[in-house]
């Protein structure tokens, strides 16, 4: 299985490293080295990555401080982490607004996983349709009854990737 390279061109690198810069600051998180650089990677891939993933692309960070960066961006809002079906957690910083220690930013949106290549891509907010989480809230209410509130929507559609489609 091929997996094309998810490593920001060494152009683009100043340009996520200030954007990691200005969204840790934003959401009062102390910028560190381990910080900007995990947050860095992750917003110059096009899919979530595995801890594993992150790794391969930062080998001089080792692997407890990597665990720690990537909770600390969870815990922050600035990085989300999504569960797989395979039992590998991948990080991505998706398309929602960072929220702040308080009120994190909300994990709202849904995931294509391909089942040939084990690859997971966020689907953007945007290109949703507009009111699916009101949609599926008003679902879960029809269907369990009144009361029920959802806090977090996970959905995930399963298939080929273009690249494995081919």
């Amino acid at each position: 299985m091929k997996s094309p390279s998810t490593r920001a061109k060494p152009a683009t690198t100043a340009h996520h490293h200030g954007a990691a810069s200005t969204l840790l600051s934003g959401a009062g998180v102390r910028v560190t080295d381990a910080r900007l650089n995990v947050l860095s990677e992750l917003l110059s891939s096009h899919r979530a990555l595995s801890h594993l993933e992150v790794q391969d692309a930062l080998p001089d960070m080792d692997r407890v401080t990597l665990y720690r960066a990537l909770d600390c961006l969870t815990d922050a809002g600035l990085a989300h982490k999504i569960s797989g079906d395979d039992r590998v957690f991948r990080y991505s910083t998706g398309s929602e607004t960072a929220g702040n220690k308080d009120h994190p930013a909300q994990h709202q949106h849904g995931h294509f996983k391909c089942t040939r290549c084990a690859r997971v891509f966020c689907l953007d907010d945007a290109k949703q349709p507009p009111g699916l989480r009101e949609q599926l809230q008003a679902t879960l209410q029809t269907t369990l009854g009144r009361g029920f509130q959802s806090h977090d929507i996970e959905l995930t559609i399963k298939g080929w990737c273009a690249d494995c489609a081919k």
